[in-house]
C-alpha cells in the first residue's frame, strides 16, 4: 500500500478532469480525498454511510449540514455524522477540501 502522497497531484488531475473529487485512500477502516469545487460548480454528493471530516485547505463558500448553513474558511475543520445530508456550495473561489471517512469511501 502506498504510504505518501502528494495532494497537489490530485488536485492537478481533478482540475483537468470531469470531476470535482478524488479519493486516494479507500479501505475498510479510513478513506481520504481531495474535493475542488469552481465557483458555481455544484456539489452533488449523497449522506454517506461513515462519519467524515473535511478540512479545508482554501476558499470559501458555505457547507449545508441538514438545514444548517456553515461558513466555510481555510484551515477549519468540519464534522458530518454518517446518513447526514450536506453539501458544499456558495462559494466565490476555488474551493479546495481534505476529507476523511471513518470506513471506506461508499
Amino acid at each position: 500500500m502506498k504510504l505518501v502522497f502528494d495532494v497537489n497531484e490530485y488536485i492537478e488531475k481533478i482540475r483537468n478532469s470531469d470531476n470535482y473529487f478524488h479519493t486516494f485512500i479507500n479501505n475498510e477502516n479510513l478513506a481520504a480525498g481531495v474535493l475542488v469545487l469552481q465557483p458555481g460548480e455544484k456539489d452533488t454528493q449523497e449522506p454517506h454511510d461513515s462519519d467524515e471530516v473535511y478540512f479545508v485547505l482554501k476558499g470559501d463558500g458555505f457547507l449545508k449540514i441538514k438545514d444548517v448553513d456553515y461558513s466555510v474558511s481555510e484551515n477549519k475543520m468540519y464534522f458530518v455524522g454518517k446518513k447526514i445530508t450536506h453539501f458544499f456550495h456558495g462559494n466565490s473561489k476555488e474551493l479546495v477540501v481534505l476529507y476523511f471517512f471513518s470506513g471506506p469511501d461508499s
